[in-house]
């Protein structure tokens, strides 16, 4: 499928919830979203207590009509399912369907996403409200997507009923079979905690002391996979009902509680929720790591920003709004990340519910305000980017991430607490970042071959068939990177026969002695400069080519090898033995020399730059994120420029930007000649 949806050039719109409003109101919400340049709005999905008020009553009139009065206005519809909090009525005919903490309290109605996953009458209701749906829009013109579900595991990511305790105890039959299988895996002859049968196990709840570990991460595979039931149930129906409709549900971001490389399989294409802080002034460095995620997710396919803030939220401690020219900004900053539509939450800000001081396209004011002039402008500017959809973007470096592996880090008892996979992470992508170097994220079974270089921050668990893997990348001519307490345990969260690095030793060349977490406010110097906290190790060189890159210079490993390198095969592989945050980047550049990786630009600090190309045209985006003037000279094949799509105009040699400008060129094909950017 080359695009999202068949509604022409880049999606544009948001939420709208017209249930919230009386009727005469839609009118003018039609006319003014066709002013505003809208395209599609997404609708339903907090709408199941007014299309199904009962167990056998339905209502879907007012649906009708506002469908029909949408396609009127030439506005297309992302049309969820709705199945994200059941109403009141279903809730008080089965009480059963509210969740469970691990203490044993059961969550109450009346807020969202209050239901127990493994809860067969709310799977079963939920099916019915969608196949409800597809019967009656399945043909309808003014459906262009199928929005399953909203945001899975935002509020429930976990249950600890009965019914989930017999759920997870056939989850765990189906993994294992025998008993014996599961006592070997969770390594029950610690503590007594040998099962004689599958019916002695419950849920991890909460436990005079420690759980097992393992446990807890059949636990966290299990619940993901739970919640992905309920997701590919709805699925199924809509393929049977509306086979010719695209699908997707709204993904979180980097969100630890589900394995969104299992999760993307299910959808036709990946859509995203994104909420970068404005207080934050390295957000957009974080916000294009996402992106890269989402873009990854299917393969490098373009993917829908589905929410983002127009301005301000309303969750957090201190709600910040976006200054202006922030939204344009990192908007344009996920088209220039793989996006083809640009969404948010919401169209009309609400009057009631928890929600009401969150910022939307249409504000309180009407339009006098100040966002609904951003909001007109941006629509009329996508306009002119439409001929970008379906570009997409290539990548020379690869960031191994794997949430079995993200799971068994962030488990309790270990070494050091501060090791949690988002912060380890955050640096090494933010180095790239301001090189203007792009990436992909990849799981440990991914085919390697097409990279330059491979950075794997923390492989904390990794299985030997995936380790011959990378492996076998760096013998065949491949660069890779391994940080700290990386190959320590098995797929059983078992540590490795001889320790860290486990079936990495071989193509590190190391060995790691002993873990040897730095305290809270202290830091280790190395010898080139860059210092450590949180985390070193003891390491010795175990192979007569290892070479030691950098040692540490201060604590109690002064001396010893801190960052080592290794010729294997026809490439070569480092081992960064401790969390040295930005000072990671001075490795990076060692390594991208040594790869070959150039930049798409070289950019002035706070400048991003990245290419689409697609069969209409190649892309180069450049954003200024920083609060001064900047100047991007244009090298390489970008070196005779382009036309700014934005603004029509001609530009060589140079671009200049203003504070949270951008640039969109489309590149004048002669210009690129032979090139692998």
């Amino acid at each position: 499928m080359s695009r999202l949806t068949r509604v022409p050039g880049v999606l544009y719109g948001g939420d709208y919830n017209p249930e919230q409003w009386p009727e005469d109101v839609w009118s003018e919400d039609a006319e003014l979203m066709r002013e505003a340049g809208v395209t599609m709005v997404t609708v339903g999905v907090f709408s199941w207590a007014r299309l199904q008020p009962g167990p056998d009553t339905w209502d879907f009139a007012w649906f009708d009509r506002l469908l029909d009065l949408l396609h009127a206005h030439g506005i297309a519809v992302d049309l969820a399912t709705a199945t994200a909090s059941p109403p009141a009525w279903l809730v008080r005919a089965h009480p059963g369907i509210l969740p469970v903490t691990a203490d044993g309290v059961r969550l109450e109605f009346g807020s969202r996403q209050h239901y127990c996953p493994s809860s067969p009458e709310y799977r079963a209701a939920a099916v019915r409200l969608t196949r409800a749906l597809a019967e009656r829009y399945a043909h309808h013109p003014a459906l262009a997507l199928w929005h399953i579900h909203n945001e899975y595991g935002d509020h429930v990511t976990e249950c600890f009923c009965a019914r989930s305790a017999d759920h997870f105890r056939a989850w765990l039959t189906d993994r294992y079979g025998t008993i014996d299988g599961l006592n070997h895996a969770w390594g029950t002859a610690f503590w007594s905690q040998r099962y004689g049968t599958y019916d002695e196990i419950e849920p991890p709840r909460t436990a005079p002391g420690p759980v097992n570990p393992t446990q807890l991460l059949d636990w966290r595979r299990f619940c993901s996979d739970a919640l992905l039931e309920c997701h590919r149930a709805e699925r199924e129906a809509l393929r049977e009902l509306s086979p010719d409709i695209p699908a997707t549900t709204n993904f979180m971001s980097m969100f630890k509680a589900l394995d969104y490389w299992k999760w993307a399989e299910h959808e036709d294409f990946v859509s995203d929720d994104a909420y970068p802080d404005p207080a934050d002034p390295r957000a957009h460095v974080n916000a294009s790591l996402n992106y890269d995620l989402m873009r990854s997710l299917k393969g490098g396919r373009p993917w829908l920003l589905l929410e983002q803030a127009p301005s301000a939220v309303s969750w957090r401690p201190v709600n910040v709004p976006k200054k202006p020219g922030l939204q344009r900004l990192w908007s344009l900053q996920a088209l220039a990340r793989g996006a083809d539509g640009i969404m948010y939450f919401q169209w009309r800000a609400s009057r009631a519910g928890a929600e009401k001081y969150h910022s939307a396209l249409l504000p309180h004011r009407g339009t006098a305000s100040r966002g609904w002039r951003e909001t007109v402008r941006f629509g009329a500017e996508l306009a002119r980017l439409g001929e970008v959809t379906g570009a997409t973007t290539r990548a020379d470096v690869a960031i191994v991430l794997d949430w079995d592996s993200w799971w068994a880090l962030e488990v309790d008892d270990h070494p050091c607490a501060r090791m949690r996979w988002p912060d380890l992470l955050r640096p090494w992508y933010a180095a790239l970042h301001a090189r203007a170097v792009t990436a992909d994220f990849v799981p440990p079974r991914a085919d390697l071959d097409g990279y330059r270089a491979v950075l794997a921050p923390s492989l904390h668990l990794l299985r030997p068939e995936n380790a011959e893997r990378i492996a076998a990348y760096v013998h065949g001519g491949g660069h890779l990177v391994c940080g700290p307490f990386s190959g320590v345990v098995d797929g059983h969260d078992h540590i490795h026969d001889g320790g860290a690095p486990g079936p990495l030793r071989d193509v590190l060349g190391v060995s790691v002695d002993e873990f040897w977490p730095i305290p809270d406010g202290e830091a280790v110097r190395l010898d080139s400069g860059a210092e450590a906290t949180w985390w070193s190790e003891w390491i010795e060189p175990d192979a007569p080519d290892t070479e030691v890159v950098d040692s540490y210079a201060s604590g109690q490993l002064t001396g010893r090898p801190a960052v080592t390198r290794r010729p294997y095969g026809a490439g070569t592989a480092w081992y960064v033995s401790a969390h040295l945050g930005e000072g990671i980047a001075a490795v990076l550049d060692d390594v991208l020399r040594a790869a070959g990786v150039r930049p798409v630009l070289d950019v002035p600090e706070g400048v991003e730059a990245t290419v689409r190309s697609g069969t209409q045209g190649t892309y180069l985006f450049v954003l200024n994120h920083s609060d001064h003037d900047t100047r991007t000279q244009l090298t390489g094949p970008y070196a005779d420029g382009g036309t700014d799509l934005l603004t029509g105009a001609a530009v060589r040699d140079h671009i200049d930007l203003r504070p949270l400008g951008a640039a969109v060129l489309r590149i004048a094909t002669d210009s690129l000649g032979e090139t692998d950017q």
